[in-house]
């Protein structure tokens, strides 16, 4: 259990001393903000898609990152639970407590809206949020996060005396092609959207006054100032920076004309580079110049985790054999553990831990490769015969020498198995980590997810694909081997 833990910690802590972090979360203009904020600061890294407002506060208040784009609606409603319009002056009081301030004002405002097809709204009679009174029958596509905010659904829902069922979350990238597609009536916006115009949507007034202002700031850990100084001071060159106009344009760039989310950063400055040629390539997106960071990422996610079970499962798996008692309560542990959804065991895994990142993955990874190993190595030992066992004690050898020397090496091919199978799971889940700031394919799913973009989607979909049919190759290579070196020491 020591090496699992040792192996762990290494992975996680190898890089040594980290530049600026910067966190994003995981929608279109988030991740263009993050490039931005990354690239003015010079020193820096950007830790793209950490998931919703709650994951990305989080990891801020535990040190993950130093700072990342927010919005002072966001941080009013949703993280300090105040209402009306409070200013920076007051926000920074109130985070004070918490070691945290707000700064740099952006230069635009994004805030939350609710919209439909502009002909849907017309033949309707639909103007502004209280319209929706008087149709009842209308389907809605809500965001996740919005159903689940205080500033969302549930407030505007009770504002406005709505009688709609809340819906089931829908992906805000995807919300657009099925409200295209006439699947669903109205969807909650971010005002700021590239797809509005291009759709055609009527953005429903807020006649109510519900909604708060939603300027784009730093939000930022209050030591960040002191330990990175030029950091810092460059961040201070993007206050008013970016207007409204601009914002658009660069989401329209990632969303639109297929850029990448750096690409469409570039914009801030350089407005006469929207003119170039878009979208990209498949191989060029397959093959970009993340290819090899993400690669190398996805692999120590791996086989990190693969190696700290190893070191745990086997011997589990031996304990079960060798104390049938206690068998049920090993597998039955190691079996409840697979059954915890990949999300649900992330988010419990940054609240235990108290970080985001590489090495609430590798936990998560390393626990859900146990089950595999476990079994094979229980079935493999019990799978060996009666008169092989009492061969090994004729022979004198002490229980710990027939263990290791006889009936270990019998069972191999069983226990390689399960290692295969644990190495093919450990593959597939390891993209979901990259919704925690872990890198790795997933990272390109994720953005990918975020534009509605299947080119990006499949640049990181099939190299873990990829990788999960060469892992399960080469094991398969390995158990030939060891099988036919174990049936040897049957013959002999």
């Amino acid at each position: 259990m020591r090496w699992a833990a040792l192996l762990l910690v290494c992975a996680a802590l190898g890089a040594g001393a980290e530049p600026l972090k910067v966190g994003s979360k995981r929608f279109t203009e988030s991740y263009i903000l993050g490039e931005i904020i990354t690239r003015q600061a010079g020193d820096a890294v950007h830790r793209p898609g950490l998931g919703n407002t709650g994951i990305v506060f989080a990891a801020l208040k535990a040190g993950s990152i130093d700072l990342y784009p927010e919005y002072t609606g966001t941080i009013a409603r949703e993280i300090l639970k105040l209402d009306g319009n409070p200013g920076i002056g007051r926000l920074n009081r109130e985070l004070a407590a918490q070691g945290l301030g707000v700064a740099v004002p952006l230069g635009f405002s994004n805030g939350y809206a609710l919209a439909m097809r502009d002909e849907r709204a017309q033949a309707l009679g639909i103007r502004t949020v209280s319209d929706l009174l008087r149709n009842p029958q209308l389907r809605l596509g809500l965001s996740q996060e919005f159903i689940g905010r205080a500033d969302g659904w549930p407030g505007l829902k009770a504002a406005y005396g709505l009688t709609f069922a809340t819906p089931s979350g829908l992906d805000h990238g995807l919300a657009y092609e099925a409200l295209a597609a006439g699947k669903i009536d109205a969807i909650d916006i971010y005002t700021t959207d590239a797809k509005i115009e291009r759709y055609k949507l009527r953005v429903l007034e807020d006649d109510r006054k519900y909604f708060p202002r939603y300027d784009a700031v730093l939000l930022y850990r209050l030591d960040v100032p002191a330990r990175f100084p030029a950091a810092w001071r460059a961040l201070g060159k993007l206050e008013g920076g970016i207007d409204e106009r601009r914002m658009i344009r660069m989401n329209a760039a990632a969303e639109l004309e297929g850029k990448s989310f750096a690409e469409a950063a570039l914009l801030v400055n350089a407005a006469e580079t929207a003119r170039q040629a878009g979208r990209r390539d498949f191989l060029g997106a397959l093959f970009g110049p993340d290819f090899w960071r993400l690669t190398g990422e996805h692999l120590l996610l791996v086989f990190a985790s693969l190696a700290a079970s190893i070191v745990v499962g086997v011997p589990l798996g031996v304990a079960a054999s060798k104390w049938p008692r206690g068998a049920q309560w090993i597998l039955g542990a190691v079996g409840v553990v697979q059954t915890i959804p990949s999300l649900a065991l992330f988010a419990f895994l940054i609240a235990a831990l108290g970080t985001i990142g590489t090495l609430p993955a590798l936990v998560a990874l390393f626990l859900y490769a146990l089950l595999p190993i476990v079994r094979s190595t229980h079935a493999g030992l019990a799978g060996i015969g009666a008169g092989m066992r009492q061969a090994a004690m004729a022979l004198g050898l002490a229980p710990r020498e027939r263990l290791w020397l006889i009936e270990v090496p019998l069972a191999l091919p069983s226990i390689l198995a399960g290692i295969k199978t644990s190495a093919v799971i450990n593959v597939g889940t390891a993209t979901i980590a990259a919704f925690i700031g872990a890198g790795g394919y997933g990272e390109r799913i994720a953005s990918g997810l975020a534009l509605n973009d299947s080119v990006t989607l499949l640049a990181g979909a099939i190299p873990a694909a990829a990788l999960a049919l060469i892992v399960q190759a080469a094991f398969e290579i390995g158990e030939r081997r060891f099988g036919w070196m174990a049936r040897a020491g049957r013959k002999a």
